[in-house]
């Protein structure tokens, strides 16, 4: 079964072709990085006119690679949300025309299951049921994975979430947009132990997290410093930060999984590509006994494989939109 997949959520136009749900035989992302920098975020206007600027070829491309023509395609898979309103429409209107014009099925994804999915595609043998920590610059999730289509929201961020505390604190530091990777590499150079940062757990009977207060204390660290007249050491500040978000969000993971009595723990999201994060997951898991997954750096970020991969699942579980679908920018996980 061969499904094009279509993402815009953000600022990345993509387009796949998967086949069965688990094979990549095109993956094109084409990133406005470097045009929001300048920014120092997204600004969603320019996102949405670039992605109509681009998405039909992106589209040809991602054909084009597979080697196939419209006329293989068998579904039409499509981000409806959660993301940036007027991006997600010209994603959505796309994939209604050619689901029309085809006579082919469509169906609108959630894109945070999405995030979930790309691990389907790079572990072969992942099966639910799973814990799985969703981190990316607007979501901080822990989820219990029950099946292919069965998604139990048990944790999810109260304010910040962790891949926005990242960036927050990278423009504080004077680091460039999207601050996470730089603040990644940074820390592996300081000293994760050099200031005190809290961790902010909650209480024992929540898996929610809060990450606003962390990144208030590191910009009143950076103000008193400069007041004094400190040298700023921005490797042990990176070090030290990166620290006090992944002690919270691998302790909540672990504490979930045994919880549920499960042997296997899912990364997704963006913050998925943090070597610090990988690093400590995979410790602990074999510590605990507790085998840990997660994507390529390339399917950790926005991309429309694990669009075609959510979509996939949803089909063959009886799950199917129609041409009245709708774009939700606050599409909930269910």
């Amino acid at each position: 079964m061969l499904t094009l997949a279509i993402e815009t959520s953000c600022d990345e136009t993509s387009s796949a072709v998967i086949k069965d749900g688990r094979e990549v035989l095109s993956n094109i992302i084409s990133s406005q990085i470097e045009i929001h920098r300048k920014f120092g975020g997204v600004v969603p206007e320019i996102a949405s006119r670039k992605h109509i600027e681009c998405i039909n070829q992106i589209i040809q491309e991602s054909l084009d690679e597979a080697k196939i023509g419209f006329k293989d395609i068998d579904l039409i898979s499509v981000t409806r949300g959660p993301g940036l309103v007027g991006a997600l429409l010209v994603g959505l209107s796309t994939a209604k025309a050619l689901a029309y014009g085809l006579n082919i099925p469509i169906i609108g994804v959630n894109h945070i299951e999405g995030h979930v999915c790309a691990n389907y595609i790079d572990h072969k043998d992942l099966k639910p049921p799973f814990t799985c920590l969703i981190v990316s610059g607007g979501h901080s999730y822990l989820v219990q994975v029950n099946s292919y289509v069965d998604y139990e929201l048990v944790g999810r961020t109260r304010d910040d979430a962790a891949g926005e505390a990242f960036d927050k604190v990278a423009r504080a530091l004077g680091l460039p947009y999207p601050g996470g990777p730089f603040i990644d590499k940074l820390a592996k150079q300081g000293n994760k132990d050099s200031i005190e940062f809290p961790r902010v757990f909650l209480d024992d009977k929540t898996y929610d997290f809060s990450f606003s207060g962390l990144k208030t204390a590191v910009l009143n660290y950076l103000n008193q410093e400069k007041q004094k007249g400190n040298e700023i050491i921005v490797e042990d500040v990176a070090a030290s930060f990166q620290q006090a978000v992944l002690d919270v969000l691998v302790g909540k993971s672990f504490r979930l999984a045994k919880s549920r009595k499960s042997d296997k723990i899912v990364i997704a999201g963006g913050v998925a590509a943090n070597e610090g994060l990988r690093n400590m997951m995979e410790k602990k898991g074999k510590m605990e006994g507790i085998k840990i997954y997660y994507p390529s750096k390339i399917l950790c970020t926005d991309n429309a494989a694990m669009i075609g991969a959510a979509g996939y699942f949803q089909y063959i579980n009886g799950n199917e939109s129609d041409l009245g679908v709708s774009v939700n920018p606050n599409l909930d996980i269910n």
